[in-house]
């Protein structure tokens, strides 16, 4: 199945590439290989957005926290971290449509992140929530980027976790998104290619390589598999070919960057402290900070690093 991931740039062939590519992949492919959605879906208290592309869950009193998860996650990743939360805070667990359960959207464009960042917007305002603070995992940090970019009289702050305001970097420092369109629609028609009876199997093994965590990974394989093909596949495309760091200097809000790093994965911690710190170096005043020993899903590896993260960038 190696064959169906997006290849890496050719200048990306060494061995130095090749660990970036491992990344890179460890990410794509907890993307790639997902069931149609299953009907069912936990229910919500509350319903939002007119095309109903988000649901809301909400917890606690006080300040306003809303919670973004990623591409074919619940927004249970945050479970840990709310418990904490919700004491001093109120949060507003985001479900994007079409992962883990949650119903499918059709849209014109195949878009699932900037639909997702309108949808939030029009939440926060409808809601009158004041200068809230936002954290998104993986697409969610992307998401959470367009928001702050694209509404940035709507947002307090920002915590981007384990992304990059450009996807593809991961593969090449040099790519473009012109460039990495046609790997972006292979990679697509193969993930939507992928025979549904061994998905499970995938996904297992995807999962392998975003947590290390044993314990959490039965929950984020069944969540990836309760998610619609179609818009996973989407979705992984729509953030392969989106570059927002042209946006980023419309950013107001403070952002803060955490970021997972882990000697599994072969690459020296100096270079991906390097990818993220130019990935960044037009967001002025962002902060970027390396949570050891963890996988993609910080918040699971390492809750304890990543809750006193949140917590100091908060209360600042």
């Amino acid at each position: 199945m190696v064959n169906d991931y997006p290849q890496p740039h050719t200048a990306y062939t060494s061995s130095t590439g090749k660990q970036r590519f491992f990344k890179a992949c460890a990410v794509a492919v907890a993307l790639a290989f997902t069931c149609p959605t299953l009907s069912l879906a936990e229910p919500v208290s509350q319903q939002t957005a007119a095309d109903k592309r988000i649901s809301v869950t909400i917890e606690g009193q006080g300040p306003d926290i809303i919670l973004i998860p990623g591409v074919a996650s619940s927004r249970d990743v945050w479970s840990g971290l709310a418990k904490q939360l919700s004491e001093t805070h109120r949060l507003h667990l985001v479900q994007i449509a079409g992962f883990a359960g949650q119903p499918a959207i059709t849209d014109q464009n195949n878009l699932v992140a900037a639909p997702a960042a309108e949808a939030i917007n029009d939440y926060i305002q409808r809601q009158q929530l004041t200068a809230p603070v936002i954290i998104g995992h993986s697409l969610g940090g992307e998401v959470a980027l367009m928001i702050a970019a694209r509404h940035p009289e709507h947002v307090g702050r920002v915590m981007v976790v384990d992304a990059l305001p450009f996807y593809s970097l991961l593969f090449s420092p040099d790519a473009t998104v012109e460039a990495v369109k046609p790997r972006a629609d292979a990679f697509h028609a193969a993930m939507m290619a992928a025979p549904d009876n061994q998905a499970e199997a995938m996904q297992s093994a995807a999962i392998a390589r975003l947590v290390k965590d044993e314990t959490a990974r039965p929950a984020l394989i069944r969540a990836g598999l309760q998610s619609d093909k179609q818009t996973v596949a989407d979705a992984t495309r729509e953030l392969m070919t989106t570059d927002l760091r042209p946006e980023l200097h419309q950013i107001t809000a403070p952002v803060a960057v955490v970021y997972a790093w882990d000697s599994l994965y072969g690459i020296p911690a100096v270079n991906t402290d390097a990818t993220y710190r130019n990935a960044y170096a037009l967001l002025p005043g962002v902060k970027l900070r390396r949570i050891d020993n963890s996988f993609h899903f910080v918040m699971l590896d390492q809750p304890e690093q990543f809750a006193h993260a949140v917590n100091e960038f908060i209360g600042q």
